[in-house]
């Protein structure tokens, strides 16, 4: 067995937090901090850490406006780009990119782009960054990695990225998430990790590392002092193990900042809560969640296929009171065949909402492998699948008196092609890690609660317990 690092070592030996220290620096600074945020969203657990911030489905110019003229200093755009091939996530972060520039210049309005991507380290990187940067009217003079995400266990120590299991620190290269298919990766520590993604252009030796040591002396003068020598699209790794690491390196940050310095983000979650200065909150309870309490049943939709969700489907599946109909994606290299097996399970699901059952559809857990060097194939027949879990939602013909949607992709299909949400408001998490969305009058079901629940978040009875909180009427 692997000798890994253990959470409760790593924490022993470092200095603790100062808190009140860091609140008083942060209360310093902050308010010199005028830029407007926008957070481009590979998917939409992006929003995991907030509450009371507008996500948008979409990227036109006149969308990207109402996002800056809102009150609040941050606002999310759902791009979904982990769904995309490489060539539409290039068009869409130029696009974007283009657009943000334009209104921002209307309104004379200072500005940063948070490009918010897997806290396991998957997706479009460097490409989305890279054209953000082309497509940027600011000079960038350098790129924070920042993938810290304490819910999700998600922490950077020495420069290496783990993801928590228990007390083990396991390192993200040696978990499932670095054998995606698409976005696989070898590299744990993070200067490797840039070098081996940006085929050696940047090479770990040239990477600027924040240290939490550095963090936990509260020396922001340091962090300041190599966030103003960054230039040239320098790559900073930022370690982190608590939220409040993540709020010291800020304080450094928006004073190099204020000094005119220019950075793009590659972060997880955690960061667009505390660079936006959004409060924590309690969890969501039902009474919050559900104002109509309908008689119908709840539908839940299992798109995701990492192994963490099906343990959570199997646990799901001890309720007794839930009906299970599994949707046959094999099929979908027979049109018709699925075609005729959508339809069989959108009327069970319909039947057993009706009737006041919380129905559960959940794809064949068996991934379809095309063998090698099919991945793009295998991308296009995800997103037939993909169109035809969030048609069963679109087209569904009784309202639930909630909906999850179990993966990051899937949820963000069902968002936006199943719910057709423009503008959703992020009312809180219902369990740590796991936003709820409250969709817009335009929405096949206005107003319902809408849980994004990420494939690798949560332990194996996590969905379960989401699922008895909201059945508990």
């Amino acid at each position: 067995m692997t000798n890994y690092k253990t959470f409760t070592n790593v924490y022993d030996k470092l200095k603790p937090v100062d808190e009140a220290a860091v609140q008083k620096l942060w209360e310093e600074v902050y308010p010199t901090f005028q830029h407007k945020m926008v957070v481009l969203d590979d998917d939409p657990t992006g929003v995991q850490t907030v509450h009371g911030v507008s996500v948008y489905t979409d990227w036109s110019e006149e969308t990207i406006e109402r996002g800056f003229q809102e009150d609040s200093p941050i606002f999310f755009i759902l791009t979904n780009s982990r769904a995309f091939t490489a060539s539409e996530t290039e068009q869409v972060h130029r696009d974007i990119a283009e657009r943000v520039a334009r209104v921002a210049q209307k309104h004379d309005q200072p500005y940063l782009i948070i490009s918010r991507g897997d806290s396991t380290l998957r997706g479009h990187y460097p490409l989305e960054t890279e054209v953000l940067k082309e497509a940027s009217d600011q000079r960038i003079d350098g790129e924070v990695i920042l993938p810290f995400f304490k819910e999700g266990g998600r922490l950077t120590i020495d420069n290496t990225h783990y993801v928590q299991d228990g007390d083990n620190l396991v390192p993200a290269g040696e978990t499932e998430f670095a054998k995606d298919r698409t976005f696989g990766y070898q590299s744990s520590h993070l200067g490797e990790w840039v070098e081996e993604k940006t085929k050696g252009q940047f090479a770990k030796e040239d990477v600027t590392y924040i240290s939490l040591e550095t963090i936990r002396d509260l020396d922001i003068d340091t962090i300041e002092q190599q966030l103003l020598e960054t230039s040239d699209f320098g790559k900073v790794v930022v370690n982190a193990i608590e939220e409040a690491d993540v709020r010291v390196f800020s304080i450094g940050l928006i004073k190099a900042m204020n000094q005119g310095k220019n950075f793009l983000f590659r972060t997880a979650a955690a960061f667009t809560k505390v660079i936006g200065n959004i409060s924590s909150r309690p969890l969501l309870t039902r009474d919050e969640l559900i104002e109509e309490n309908l008689q119908n049943g709840g539908l839940v939709v299992v798109g995701s296929h990492v192994q963490k969700t099906t343990q959570q489907l199997e646990a799901l599946k001890t309720l007794s009171n839930l009906n299970f109909i599994e949707l046959d994606v094999h099929l979908v290299l027979d049109k018709e065949a699925f075609q005729q097996e959508v339809a069989r399970v959108k009327a069970e699901a319909e039947e057993q909402v009706a009737s006041g059952v919380t129905t559960v559809i959940y794809t064949k857990r068996e991934r379809l492998d095309l063998g090698e060097n099919k991945k793009e194939e295998e991308l296009k027949l995800s997103v037939e699948i993909s169109d035809a879990v969030t048609s069963i939602v679109r087209d569904f013909q009784v309202r639930p008196n909630y909906l999850i949607a179990k993966g990051g992709i899937t949820s963000s299909d069902v968002g936006t092609n199943g719910l057709r949400v423009k503008r959703a408001t992020v009312a809180g998490q219902i369990a740590p890690g796991i936003p709820v969305w409250k969709t817009g009058n335009e929405s096949t079901f206005p107003h319902i609660p809408y849980v994004i629940f990420p494939g690798n978040v949560g332990a194996v009875d996590t969905l379960k317990d989401v699922v008895v909180l909201l059945e508990d009427k």
